[in-house]
């Protein structure tokens, strides 16, 4: 049964680490919004079994990522640093959250993230394939949609940037985040390999996060971090030549909030990866609005080809798109969209956006104000607003087909 409706201001929960600052962000812009604190449900409890939640309650789901305790408990290791136990940590986790929705239902509590939607967005492969399948401009993939080649290690790399006419690739463990493991390769020949990635080997083999890129030369090394990889499984994508920014390599983070792209943040560094923390920084968003007016573009073709791939996942409001600009700033693609794609402190909405003033937790929250109990409806009538069931359908047709 849904909730009352009521003239009241809406009742928060957070599924999250409690010390976290995606917690702390996220409760600043509840008090910054005159809100009661939102109940905080730590992904401890869902993980032993004990989360409760209230009739009423609109609960967000947020990352479980920067504990040790709940890592071990999703990975099965004991060092979080570690790249290995990805595919663990994705059964793991994705059943956590269908715990969380369970439990959510049976008190009459609203998500404002699906589990269906959760479930492809940390699978590349189905992510890759749902986006496709949409029309989103994706680069292209031997490893995702109907009738993919699985990848079982260095061999089947090879034959597939062959069989597809890809000398340069990104090979990315599916369930990764943050650059994990992730492997910027590109050959020219027999016997000519290079690598950029910020997986490190120890000297038992096993593998490690890094915060530096580093690069390797000889396929034998290559091939040994693919096969160490390959069993929690891998995605393969072309990798396309980037547009710059003052010499660096440049791709943009656009937050899409309620299908609205609402705050864009560049970030431009001289290795493939642009991530922050492996050396990365924020480029200049003004100078990559006049590149791409001067280049003929449209930057807010730019911003709606986000909104698109949000569009994938209607039952989630918040989403982190990573749009990849090509050389020229003429033409993008959607490199990958993340769940919790929201973490950019201090970063206000983009004009026009309607999130003026307002990071991207404040963004949340207006949205949910937006379409709250003030205007009388139910909270299974709220949550179903602006929303299809195409996204769902399509998501619930990706996951069937792994």
């Amino acid at each position: 049964m849904p909730p009352a409706p009521n003239s009241g201001p809406p009742r928060l929960a957070v599924v999250g680490i409690p010390a976290n600052r995606r917690v702390g962000l996220f409760q600043d812009a509840v008090r910054d919004a005159g809100l009661p604190a939102a109940r905080t449900v730590s992904w401890l409890e869902v993980l032993r079994g004990e989360a409760v939640f209230l009739p009423g309650e609109t609960v967000r789901i947020d990352s479980p990522g920067e504990d040790a305790e709940v890592d071990r408990l999703l990975r099965g290791g004991d060092d979080p640093t570690r790249v290995e136990g990805s595919a663990r940590w994705y059964a793991r986790f994705t059943s956590a959250v269908q715990e969380v929705a369970r439990a959510a239902a049976a008190a009459g509590a609203v998500l404002l993230d699906g589990p269906r939607d959760i479930a492809v967005l940390f699978d590349k492969r189905l992510c890759h394939g749902v986006l496709d399948a949409a029309g989103v401009p994706v680069p292209e993939s031997p490893t995702s949609g109907p009738g993919a080649d699985p990848v079982r290690g260095w061999a089947d790399v090879r034959r597939l940037m062959a069989d597809h006419r890809m000398p340069r690739v990104f090979v990315k463990p599916a369930h990764g985040s943050s650059a994990s493991g992730v492997m910027a390769l590109e050959t020219a020949g027999p016997g000519r390999i290079r690598a950029a990635t910020s997986v490190e080997r120890d000297e038992e083999g096993r593998l490690f996060n890094s915060l530096r890129v580093r690069h390797c030369t000889t396929e034998r090394e290559v091939g040994a971090l693919v096969d160490a990889l390959a069993p929690d499984g891998l995605h393969i994508e072309r990798w396309l030549s980037k547009a710059s920014q003052r010499g660096r390599a440049a791709d943009l983070r656009v937050v899409v909030v309620a299908g609205r792209a609402t705050h864009a943040v560049v970030r431009t560094s001289r290795s493939p990866m642009t991530n922050l923390h492996l050396g990365g920084a924020r480029g200049d968003l003004d100078e990559v609005r006049a590149a791409v007016e001067a280049a003929g573009g449209s930057w807010r073709e730019a911003l709606a080809v986000c909104e698109r791939a949000a569009a994938c996942f209607r039952e989630t409001l918040c989403v982190g798109v990573d749009l990849l600009p090509t050389t020229g700033w003429r033409r993008f693609t959607v490199g990958e969209v993340n769940a919790f794609g929201d973490l950019l402190p201090r970063l206000t909405g983009l004009p026009g956006s309607g999130a003026e003033g307002l990071d991207t937790y404040g963004a949340q929250i207006a949205a949910v104000l937006a379409t709250s109990s003030y205007d009388g409806r139910s909270g299974d009538d709220r949550r179903k607003t602006g929303r299809t069931s195409d996204g769902r359908a399509r998501n619930d047709r990706a996951i069937d087909a792994l």
